[in-house]
């Protein structure tokens, strides 16, 4: 084994010499166990040269044989010591001499979390090598200079990378898990800017290559995870300035929480301003890539080994593939595995693992296994999980390809074709980028692949429609291997403020039946360049690494949208035209032998776990329904559209929107909810929808309970606060695409019927965003009639309707109630209400004052017109019927009187005037029931204001 040894070593054992060194010794406890431990605090400076110093807890591990060579471990982002305490004793017993340790920030030791900063963490690193350099229990090479290896993951993982380039003393690095540049990582921009006229033909260096675009869109769910943990306190080491850490600041000491948690000041201001815009500053992005092994991985001189997840949304394949490309350019040996692992399923395996730990001892131990090559290449294959059974084969090549001299990665072209023919497929982000698109969750990526594989789930990740594009190929002949990155040429066009053009990449397997299959849930996030000269621009995007097998008969589709809720998406409004800017899908496909299978175990363990969830909701919902049955359905109501019963809505700061509202809707009638600004109108119908749930009180439609997500509001049109379209659709195509959202068959929609109804005659094919406020209004209410429902709730439906459209808006409020259909509306016009609503519900802050028939309403409120001939009999007529109240003249018309009936019918009264051979003329009301109802609420204020005096 060739020895590098570097000067250095002894000016870093004075500060372990200067440093405080306090050893327990730990029994070994079974006699069976050979592993002897021993746990100490080692203290180092806080930075080069300063006076403060930080304390770092940690373990060392000995083999029954020594002296032996050392492995330094490192843990992962939010662990300790004792994370890695199997891996540790694991290699221990093959006869290394371990030396485990939490970094600085962590558990029980002390400091601040700087991200493997080279000055700190990585320092502290050199520190502990220095440590190994003078146990005699460690083979030495040289004076100051240990045999150790240094292995991690992820955050550990890194470390081991910048330590390798930073020391010349490491004979071997393990890294697994974890990123080349913690900037591209975090801030992701898969898509660079090319030259239009550029060949079709593109190859790419290596398997995974993915070249950054710039400045990239912020993993907002990953980077949540990282900063959340780290904003937490220190298990251990609270009495930071008792053992050398730097004082206390005085803001701290009075008990005020620290904002940053545990992380560095710089890092902590770094997020602050990133998580807000989603935009790395200039200053941040040079200060991630300073903590990178990016900036390091070219002094690697170690045999080094790459270990790299397939299921891993945070640090991807081209993490590894870079690393591995810049060690191979500085003349290094490297070594890359995939595995079916990473951060989305558990992190690091016990086979990957065990490749560490074979790489470890073929590089320390002097056993000079020749039958394995540095360069070799293995990765696990997957595949549709219906097709495969869930199995992983595990396959091996003799080389990673583009790393020597001469190679050129094998690669096939798949023909792309658009999904929707047009020169360009227009999507849209809409205002406040909701809803979006689920692709991944931070650390169940690949388990929410695995459950939306299946046809019944694949509704929890679908593209939304109007915010992708798709471009597809034909059935594939023969099965394809994806062995990497696959790269497509968009040409975009981009209707987007400055840093907005924002969209998101995916590369789907589709079965013949339909399915669509994420591998392993992966994206990639693209940021355009700003275009001030309004052009298109053409970017080659790379789509996710993954090692996949495509079944024959599938076909792939490449699939950009503008939404994802994993990344910090710009909230303003945008739209783009995306179209292929040649048709080839490059796939990287690598020739390799089968070695292994296995089934991936975490997709599967998430898989249980949703099931045991599911499972459990059933059997709850099972028990609990016995007992709630009688609740949710009323037999007897179940004839009734809808009844509301002492219906109660207060808010956290204690106001009342909905005070004990009651009422009742029957079959066929035409229900108007009145009430001035305030009264409650819109929260009870939104409670009703099922949008808001009441602090009390029963909702019933059709004798049904109803809750957010009620079945029951299936049989509900509703039109609430305004409508919600697609403003690059058409009319038309807004009705299409809200009735195939509700996945009933468009032969159910009654299309034709309601684009009657709309009366928007060709404006119907025309995109929303042409149409006047009455045209939404009206295409809003077409919209509510879909389906046909049988309850149909509109608020306020004549809004910016002219009066030719008002009344046809009544005749079809009337003739729709006339077929046994219900119809609740609110609104403010009164007189259309009259002429419109067969009953009437007048509410005034938050409660019910009246309600009735509109003729119950008016009747008792004012006198009945007459014009009588002769009008001096009739109107003793009039005065003889009982019940029948005061009867004088009209001034204004000789030939008319007013009558107060009281409860007498007018059809009773015209009938006594005929009898009496009494010619009546005309009969009407004086009273209108805008008048009424101004009296209904003058009243109630009035009523209020006495209780207030008394």
């Amino acid at each position: 084994m060739s020895k590098r040894t570097m000067a250095f070593g002894g000016a870093g054992l004075v500060v372990v010499l200067v440093g405080v060194i306090t050893v327990t010794l730990l029994s070994a406890g079974a006699d069976s166990d050979p592993v002897r431990t021993e746990d100490s605090t080692m203290t180092f400076p806080e930075s080069p040269g300063s006076a403060d110093t930080v304390n770092l807890d940690t373990r060392l591990y000995l083999p029954t044989t020594t002296p032996a060579p050392a492995v330094l471990l490192a843990h992962g982002f939010g662990g300790d010591k004792n994370s890695v305490d199997g891996q540790a004793r694991d290699l221990a017993s093959r006869g290394f001499v371990v030396l485990a340790y939490t970094a600085r920030g962590f558990g029980a030791s002390t400091g601040k979390i700087s991200l493997d900063d080279p000055d700190r963490e990585v320092a502290d690193a050199r520190g502990l090598v220095d440590y190994l350099s003078t146990r005699p229990d460690v083979v030495q090479d040289a004076p100051g200079d240990p045999r150790v290896g240094v292995a991690g993951g992820s955050y550990g993982g890194a470390l081991a990378l910048m330590l390798a380039g930073t020391d010349r003393r490491i004979d071997a690095d393990a890294a697994a898990i974890t990123w080349n540049d913690l900037g591209q990582s975090l801030f992701p921009n898969y898509a660079a800017q090319i030259d239009p006229n550029a060949a079709d033909s593109y190859v790419p260096p290596t398997p995974a290559a993915a070249t950054a675009g710039g400045t990239g869109v912020l993993k907002k769910g990953w980077a949540g995870v990282f900063f959340g943990a780290g904003a937490l306190p220190s298990s251990g080491g609270t009495d930071q300035s008792s053992q050398g850490a730097p004082p206390t600041a005085p803001e701290q000491q009075s008990g005020s929480p620290d904002p940053c948690g545990r992380f560095a000041t710089e890092f902590c201001a770094a997020y602050a301003q990133s998580a807000v815009t989603g935009i790395p500053s200039a200053e941040t992005s040079a200060l991630l890539t300073r903590h990178s092994p990016v900036s390091y991985a070219s002094s690697i001189t170690a045999p080094t080994l790459l270990v790299q997840g397939q299921q891993d949304s945070l640090f991807g394949l081209d993490q590894a593939d870079a690393t591995a490309r810049q060690i191979a350019a500085a003349g290094g040996s490297v070594q890359v595995r995939w595995f079916d692992g990473g951060h989305d399923a558990g992190g690091t395996s016990p086979a990957s693992d065990a490749e560490i730990a074979n790489f470890l001892t073929d590089h320390l131990m002097g056993t000079g296994d020749t039958t394995v090559k540095d360069s070799e290449f293995s990765y696990s294959l997957t595949g549709d999980p219906t097709d495969q059974g869930g199995r992983a084969q595990r396959m091996t090549t003799t080389d990673y390809p583009g790393l020597a001299a001469g190679q050129e990665v094998p690669t096939q072209n798949i023909e792309l074709t658009p999904v929707v023919e047009g020169p360009s497929q227009i999507v849209v982000r809409p205002p406040g980028a909701t809803p979006s698109a689920i692709s991944s969750i931070p650390g169940l990526g690949s388990t929410l692949a695995a459950v939306t594989a299946s046809t019944a789930a694949s509704a929890l990740a679908s593209d939304i429609p109007g915010q992708s594009a798709s471009f597809r190929s034909e059935p594939l002949g023969s099965s394809l291997t994806i062995t990497g990155t696959s790269t497509v040429d968009l040409t975009v066009g981009a209707l987007a403020g400055t840093q907005q053009s924002v969209l998101f990449a995916k590369l789907y397997d589709v079965s013949p039946d339909g399915r669509r299959t994420l591998p392993n849930g992966l994206v990639s996030a693209l940021r355009l360049p700003d275009n001030t000269s309004g052009t298109a621009s053409t970017v080659r995007v790379a789509l996710p690494g993954v090692g996949y097998r495509v079944p024959a008969g599938h076909h792939l589709e490449v699939t950009v949208s503008t939404t994802d809720q994993a990344y910090s998406v710009p909230l303003e409004r945008a739209q783009f035209s995306v179209s292929l800017a040649n048709r080839s899908l490059v796939v990287p496909s690598v020739p390799s032998e089968s070695t292994a299978s296995s089934v991936p175990v975490w997709p599967l363990i998430g898989i249980g776990i949703l099931a045991a969830l599911v499972a459990a909701l059933v059997a709850a919902g099972t028990i609990l329904g016995r007992r709630r049955t009688a609740a949710e359905v009323e037999p007897d109501l179940i004839d009734t559209p809808l009844v509301i019963t002492d219906l109660n809505k207060t808010y956290s700061n204690g106001f009342k929107a909905v005070n004990g509202v009651s009422f009742t809707v029957e079959k066929g009638q035409v229900l108007g909810l009145l009430g001035p600004n305030g009264a409650g109108k819109t929260t009870t119908l939104r409670m009703l929808m099922g949008l808001m749930t009441p602090t009390s009180g029963d909702i019933r439609v059709f004798g049904h309970a109803v809750s957010p997500g009620s079945p029951v509001l299936s049989r509900l049109g509703s039109f609430i606060e305004g409508s919600g379209f697609l403003p690059h659709l058409s009319g038309s195509e807004n009705l299409r695409l809200y009735w195939q959202a509700t996945g009933r068959p468009l032969e159910d929609a009654h299309l034709e019927e309601a684009m009657t109804i709309a009366d928007l005659g060709t404006a119907v094919e025309r995109k929303v965003r042409s149409y006047s406020q009455g045209m939404r209004q009206r295409l809003a209410i077409a919209q509510a009639m879909l389906g046909l429902p049988d309850l149909m709730v509109l608020d306020e439906p004549t809004n910016g309707l002219d009066p030719p459209q008002i009344r046809t808006m009544r005749d079809v409020l009337i003739n729709y109630a006339r077929t046994g259909r219900t119809v609740l509306v609110s609104s403010h016009l009164l007189a259309e209400v009259e002429q419109t609503c067969t009953h009437v519900v007048v509410m005034n802050r938050g409660a019910v004052i009246s309600s009735g028939t509109v003729q119950e309403l008016i009747g008792g409120a004012g006198p009945t017109e007459f014009r009588l001939d002769p009008v001096d009999r009739g109107a003793d007529v009039l005065r003889g019927i009982d019940g029948v109240g005061a009867v004088v003249a009209v001034p204004t018309d000789s030939s008319a009187v007013r009558a107060d009936l009281g409860a007498v019918q007018t059809g009773d009264a015209v009938r006594a005037l005929v009898d009496a051979g009494i010619a009546v003329n005309s009969v009407s009301r004086s009273t209108r029931l805008e008048d009424v109802f101004l009296d209904l609420v003058h009243d109630d204020v009035v009523k209020d204001e006495q209780k207030v005096l008394t």
